[in-house]
């Protein structure tokens, strides 16, 4: 019984040998890609991923705006948000929601305190939704 990689070869392998004069082939070694476990009892090492950038967001609010309303913006127009003014803000990591919180001045800057976190059992769950 052959493999569908086998089998891919096998009916790949006969209009190229036709086209190519009859030439012979050889087939491609791979190695086996099993999941390897660490030294510590199974575990994944995830050091590797903590020094990956991720592009955190903070959402005030969002609206809905036909483009006739959309072009007849200028300075000064005020758009009104779908959320209610002292409602905490949505943040985002790489578009997923991470937790809430209020806007703070950290400095002369702005600032975020958070007040609510999504569990991490939760930011997975909706990960696997996506």
């Amino acid at each position: 019984m052959s493999t569908p990689a086998e089998e891919v070869l096998s009916h790949a392998a006969a209009p190229n040998a036709a086209a190519a004069g009859n030439k012979d082939y050889t087939r491609a070694n791979f190695q086996n890609l099993q999941g390897q476990a660490s030294a510590q009892g199974g575990d994944l090492n995830l050091d590797v991923l903590l020094d990956v950038a991720v592009t955190i967001s903070m959402e005030v609010g969002r609206a809905r705006l036909p483009i006739r309303n959309l072009l007849q913006l200028n300075q000064g127009s005020v758009v009104e948000l779908e959320r209610a003014a002292g409602e905490p803000l949505d943040i985002y990591a790489n578009g997923t929601l991470i937790a809430h919180g209020e806007v703070v001045v950290v400095n002369e800057r702005f600032g975020v305190r958070l007040t609510d976190v999504v569990s991490p059992a939760e930011r997975i769950r909706k990960l696997r939704q996506v």
